[in-house]
């Protein structure tokens, strides 16, 4: 190569695509982390406990084995082979929620791989994946105090739209606040 010459640099190997069933183990141990490190002093320390990866894969295997009927999707990010992120989408459990909404029920990015743009690319595959099944909006809840959470969800065009749930999260009754962000899905940006 002379001196004129300039090498693209390195190539990043991140991808974002549908999870198959052995992608289970690790969509497990990317959500066991995710949630001690979102719900460390949030919810009581013996559920926090029992935020282990075997029963989460259990669950995401059983789930991708036989999945539920309609638009329920589960979407791992990678980083080259490694599965380091993971985003489950659905039709919207909220009964005020229009039939048109979808919901971003999981959104997980491993500690530490974060800030290398795979919560971006997940939350952009969900979005075309919840409008090409004809949502209008896509929801997500997280704790009313995730500021960081909430500053990226912001950054991606969602915005809290005054709901507001009080979530059961111990054995003793102990709840959490969570704020519900919602983003309008309008037509592609090449369909207008």
């Amino acid at each position: 190569m002379s001196d004129h010459e300039h090498s693209p640099g390195p190539q990043a190997d991140a991808s974002v695509r549908r999870a198959r069933p052995n992608d289970a183990p690790a969509v497990g141990l990317v959500q066991a982390s995710v949630f001690r490190d979102t719900y460390r002093g949030r919810v009581p320390e013996e559920v926090l406990a029992a935020f282990e990866p075997e029963p989460f894969a259990r669950a995401w295997r059983e789930s991708l084995t036989a999945p539920p009927e309609g638009v329920h999707r589960l979407l791992v990010a990678c980083a080259g082979p490694q599965v380091v992120g993971a985003a489950a989408t659905g039709p919207s459990q909220d009964p005020d929620a229009g039939g048109a909404w979808g919901e971003l029920g999981l959104l997980a990015v491993h500690p530490e791989a974060r800030r290398q743009g795979h919560g971006s690319r997940l939350v952009n595959a969900s979005v075309d994946l919840l409008r090409d099944a004809g949502a209008e909006a896509v929801a997500v809840w997280l704790p009313a105090d995730a500021d960081e959470t909430r500053a990226f969800l912001a950054a991606s065009g969602f915005a809290p739209d005054g709901a507001l749930r009080e979530r059961v999260v111990g054995p003793g009754g102990e709840t959490l606040r969570e704020v519900r962000l919602v983003a309008a899905l309008g037509p592609e940006p090449d369909e207008r």
